[in-house]
């Protein structure tokens, strides 16, 4: 087999000044902003201008009946207008949340904007969101679009890790990608379980993968059954308990198949 190295690929000059300009100046105002409230503006003004094409202007109550979906629109480009999954979980740090919330809307509306097939800008934008939304984010990450996390501040990504498109990331129990992971299409990686007699009974547990793991497509990993250094989920397989180092495990539930023979390639 010939091993196949990712392309570098780069927009044109003009447009990459203006994505990096753009780019510098978000992550400025989110690290000098800290509230709730002047993150909410933020966002809901670069919303307005991504789906409608023009500048946020002062408040406009619409009267007229013909109007009111695009007001609608409008008010819910700002995150204060908005409500998501995560904010009904019992055990969520209402505090840690709310800081976070406005980033991970925005998270999630440029994703389903026309930028968000825009593999160059995109990586970078999730990247600098990352940074203010999760516990860690390590170098050389690539997130492509559509992958989805609850709280965001119980997540640890580290360095050269690759998270493809429509992945969801529990990190509600803790959730910790090891340096040079790489999660699949259509993955699904959870940290809580929940009783199979009352549905409310929430159990926390932490999930770890890595260094070096492949959870492949649409593979699950279960609450606590962390994937080991070098090792390998098959498609559609379901992790119920711990996949051991440098193993191939494949089916529902997982079992190991082979052993791996030789160290991941750095």
């Amino acid at each position: 087999m010939t091993v196949q190295a990712y392309r570098e690929l780069k927009p044109t000059a003009e447009a990459e000044t203006t994505y990096i300009k753009w780019l510098s100046q978000l992550n400025e105002e989110f690290t000098r902003c800290q509230s709730v409230d002047r993150r909410s503006e933020i966002v809901r003004d670069e919303l307005y201008q991504i789906y409608l094409g023009r500048i946020h202007g002062a408040h406009k109550q619409s009267t007229l009946t013909i109007e009111l979906a695009t007001s609608v629109l409008a008010e819910s480009f700002d995150p204060r207008n908005v409500t998501l999954e995560p904010e009904y979980y019992g055990d969520v740090d209402a505090e840690q949340y709310a800081i976070r919330k406005p980033l991970i809307w925005f998270w999630q509306m440029f994703d389903r904007s026309p930028l968000g097939l825009n593999h160059w800008l995109g990586f970078r934008f999730r990247c600098m969101l990352g940074r203010h939304i999760f516990k860690h984010l390590g170098k050389h990450v690539r997130i492509f679009h559509n992958v989805e996390f609850t709280y965001g501040y119980n997540l640890t990504i580290e360095d050269n890790c690759t998270i493809h498109k429509n992945v969801m990331l529990d990190d509600r129990g803790g959730l910790i990608l090891h340096e040079g992971t790489s999660v699949a299409d259509y993955a699904n990686i959870y940290s809580h379980t929940h009783d199979i007699n009352k549905q409310a009974d929430v159990t926390n547990k932490p999930t770890e993968l890595g260094p070096g793991a492949r959870v492949t497509y649409h593979g699950t990993v279960l609450a606590g059954a962390n994937v080991g250094e070098n090792a390998m989920l098959g498609a559609m397989a379901v992790a119920t308990r711990d996949v051991p180092a440098q193993s191939v495990s494949v089916g529902i539930p997982a079992r190991v198949k082979r052993e791996k023979t030789k160290a991941p390639i750095s």
